[in-house]
């Protein structure tokens, strides 16, 4: 029932979104590729710069968006692991491709400040891999990995089983590859971030398209205590993965429905430019109102105006109250220092 429910609401999305027409579909995968990167770094604890990544996704899509911010490499190389999953999910997954993406995630060689092995199998150096959380000297020990010395005869198992013709839906291997890559945890580290990426490839298989239109890390992000807890109960729980692929099909069910919100704001910001298109607006309300409707973390201030922009605070406050006068922009309820500013609903 939960997989039958999974696929139907598949098939629907992919439906709805076909039917938007090829800019519309660009937004959204734009959109959802940019919060995939972002909240499976989180999930980890790693906040990265939303623009950067926006600007990074766009390029590598060749989409212009206007106003591309310059990247770090550590973005990049989230981006570049990301993209290869979901743009080649139809080609073979190697380990010289596992080696390629963990190589992206730590260019530096470093996690932190330590230094770990990169593009390459752990090899337990420095004892046994273990999974833990808690103060030092108050551990809790949620997994231990298997040996480094199995490592190879486990990832050629892995990689055999994931290219080999489906004897299950691709959906269920989906979640499964997840499971068994992340318990295999077969590097020093980036193993959560390169599972996600395998079961999104697997996903994308499941659709046949490289377009993405949900994501599932955000909603793993939005269930964090549960995906931890259901894995290790299930890590420690022998060969039944009965409760870990349940929880994976209604957490998919979820992030689809959770696409609902993507579609929403990618259909505002087009009804948006349609009924202002023959407003004569100058360059930097249109690149501070773009960032309004691309998702604006706080409250857009006269001074925050300025820094987007690159101008003076004259500046971006006759720029805000020209834009009021048109009906573009309202002011939010609160005065002083804290005034702020939002579009006008369409």
């Amino acid at each position: 029932m939960a997989l039958a429910q999974a696929r139907h609401d598949q098939g629907r999305l992919l439906g709805r979104m076909e039917a938007l027409g090829f800019s519309l579909r660009e937004e959204a995968v734009l959109r959802t590729l940019t919060q995939d990167v972002l909240k499976s770094s989180e999930i980890e604890g790693e906040r990265l710069d939303p623009e950067q990544v926006r600007s990074s996704i766009a390029r590598r899509l060749g989409m212009d968006i206007g106003g591309l911010k310059p990247v770090d490499r550590d973005v990049e190389g989230v981006v570049e692991m990301m993209l290869d999953a979901t743009r080649g999910y139809d080609q073979p997954l190697t380990e010289e491709r596992l080696f390629a993406w963990h190589a992206s995630l730590f260019p530096t060689g470093r996690s932190g400040m330590t230094k770990i092995r990169v593009g390459a199998w752990r090899d337990d150096g420095s004892g046994p891999t273990q999974v833990v959380s808690g103060p030092l000297g108050r551990e809790r020990v949620h997994y231990v990995a298997p040996p480094g010395a199995r490592l190879d005869d486990e990832m050629s198992a892995f990689l055999g089983w994931f290219e080999a013709a489906a004897e299950i839906d691709p959906v269920l291997k989906a979640g499964l590859a997840h499971l068994w890559f992340v318990t295999i945890h077969p590097f020093d580290d980036g193993n959560g971030r390169i599972a996600r990426a395998i079961a999104d490839m697997a996903l994308a298989r499941s659709e046949r398209t490289a377009q993405r239109f949900y994501s599932m890390s955000a909603q793993i992000r939005l269930e964090r205590n549960a995906y931890y807890g259901t894995l290790e109960a299930t890590q420690k729980g022998g060969m039944d993965v009965t409760d870990w692929q349940a929880w994976f099909l209604a957490c998919l069910t979820r992030a689809i429905a959770s696409a609902e919100d993507i579609l929403a704001l990618v259909l505002f910001k087009a009804r948006f430019w349609s009924r202002f298109a023959s407003e004569a607006l100058n360059d930097r309300q249109i690149k501070v109102i773009n960032r309004l409707l691309d998702g604006f973390e706080g409250k857009l201030t006269s001074s925050k105006w300025a820094r987007l922009a690159k101008c003076s605070q004259d500046t971006a406050y006759r720029d805000i109250l020209d834009l009021m006068e048109r009906g573009i922009l309202k002011k939010n309820p609160g005065g002083g220092r804290s005034t702020s500013y939002d579009i006008v609903g369409v």
